[in-house]
């Protein structure tokens, strides 16, 4: 039974490569039968907010990536964190290291200073007793270190990238796997032990992740080894890049989940678009697809190793495709919280929104957009500067005038499009002036603006709720 886990920190919230990094898991998950779950790394104790825990949360179930067990929380499990390492004590496999951080800066410098690549010297992995008590003696606190053998090789078979090969004396000497703490004491457990323990105690079958981990990766094998621990298979996708191709930052902007949930994006489109964000689809297939559709043909061989860079484009086709998908009814349910929040009462009649909404679908790429794009029906807008050269045009205030006085003797009353159609040609006849002046003035006039949605349909709305004769009359003022 394949069983795969996203194990986020909750130091911030729901990060776009978290996510992506969730959609892949659970996608394989879903694809092999097998079991999602989540872990919550809050072992940082200053950086790990109760608020991130909760964002994260909502944002794997915004996107339709519930999980099928309940989390665990790593702070729970640092017990069994602390005899892991006790074991590797009392195994000869880690050791106390004294050295102060005045002690390890200056060795550091050195390096620098020497063009070496920093790593620790190992100066304190063979102390005799009596060293160590005089070190205790000065009142020294020890981290706990692993013994690394520069010799060691270490192998595995990635998912993605293939056969991977490092050597230890490429992993910066013996590695800390827990904090600072007197001499008595095992201090905070560190992530590379602790992500081994906990992965093997949840019976994780596949580690899923970023290309970033894959140094950790062997350091974390070689742990695995030393604990005798049951060793799951690794795939380490590629990062998500900027258009410059570099590593997608929060220099770039929007990065989180709640960004892109603000901006309008839908959930679909937002797994849609990650999915894609190194995942190529077989042939046949359609880049606009739902996560189901996606796992069903989702494997790791079509999992790309180069950077996926993030295009801005993609995504807004991808939302669009979405947005035009949705009934009115579904587009409604979604934009009235957003209308109520700018104080915009909708009409008694529902049938009167289910219409403006209707008009509004076709044109939208964000769901932001049916907020800007209603505006102009729920308050009444400043005539913009093409407005008011098309009002000036030659024949434009007869036109206005005409349209003010057929309405004042017979308001709108439900004309359809081709009768509302020739209502304006008689208009124009009557003014004396073409249909096309007389349909740029009504436009100006009721929009403010010379671009819009559909002018009859338009006019039809802000009748209904008696808005058109009074945008008509402001305009021969």
């Amino acid at each position: 039974m394949v069983r795969v886990r996203l194990a986020p920190s909750p130091t911030g919230t729901l990060h776009i490569g978290t996510a992506r990094t969730a959609v892949f898991n659970w996608l394989y998950a879903k694809h092999e039968q097998g079991t999602f779950v989540l872990r919550i790394e809050d072992t940082d104790k200053e950086r790990s907010k109760p608020e991130f825990t909760q964002n994260i949360l909502e944002g794997l179930q915004w996107l339709g990536l519930n999980w099928d067990e309940e989390p665990v929380i790593q702070s729970e499990r640092v017990s069994q964190h602390r005899e892991a390492i006790q074991s590797l004590l009392d195994q000869g496999l880690a050791y106390r290291c004294y050295a102060s951080e005045s002690e390890l800066t200056a060795m550091r410098d050195a390096q620098k200073a020497s063009n070496q690549a920093p790593r620790y010297d190992n100066r304190h992995r063979n102390l005799t007793p009596d060293q160590e008590q005089a070190f205790q003696a000065e009142g020294r606190e020890s981290v706990i270190r692993f013994r690394i053998d520069d010799a060691a090789e270490i192998r595995w078979n990635d998912l993605v990238r293939g056969a991977m090969s490092w050597r230890g004396s490429d992993l910066g000497g013996d590695m800390v796997i827990a904090r600072r703490a007197p001499a008595d004491v095992i201090g905070d457990p560190l992530y590379n032990l602790v992500v081994v323990v906990d992965d093997a105690a949840m019976e994780i079958t596949h580690v899923i992740r970023g290309e970033d981990h894959i140094a950790n990766t062997a350091k974390q094998l070689l742990l695995y080894e030393a604990l005798g621990l049951p060793l799951p298979t690794f795939a380490h996708a590629p990062l998500i890049l900027n258009s410059e191709g570099r590593k997608l930052s929060k220099r770039d902007g929007v990065t989180s989940i709640n960004d892109f949930r603000a901006m309008g994006y839908t959930p679909d489109a937002i797994a849609n678009y990650m999915t894609l964000l190194g995942w190529s689809v077989p042939e046949g297939m359609e880049e606009r697809f739902s996560l189901s559709e996606a796992a069903a043909v989702f494997s790791f061989e079509r999992v790309n190793k180069a950077g996926a860079r993030f295009d801005w484009d993609k995504l807004n086709w991808l939302n669009a495709q979405v947005l035009h998908g949705w009934t009115s009814e579904h587009l409604l349910k979604k934009l009235t919280p957003l209308w109520a929040g700018r104080g915009w009462e909708q009409p008694n009649s529902n049938s009167w929104s289910l219409d403006l909404c209707a008009l509004l679908v076709p044109s939208l790429t964000l769901l932001n957009d049916g907020v800007d794009q209603a505006a102009p029906f729920f308050e009444c807008p400043e005539l913009q500067e093409d407005a008011l050269e098309q009002l000036a045009v030659d024949g434009a205030k007869a036109a206005v005038t005409n349209l003010i006085e057929r309405l004042e003797s017979k308001p709108w009353d439900g004309m359809d499009t081709d009768q509302a159609k020739a209502w304006l040609g008689d208009a124009a006849k009557a003014a004396g002036v073409k249909k096309g002046v007389v349909m740029k003035s009504l436009r100006a006039a009721l929009l403010g603006r010379l671009q819009g949605p559909d002018l009859i349909t338009t006019w039809s709305l802000l009748a209904r709720i008696g808005e058109d004769l009074p945008r008509l009359r402001r305009c021969l003022s």
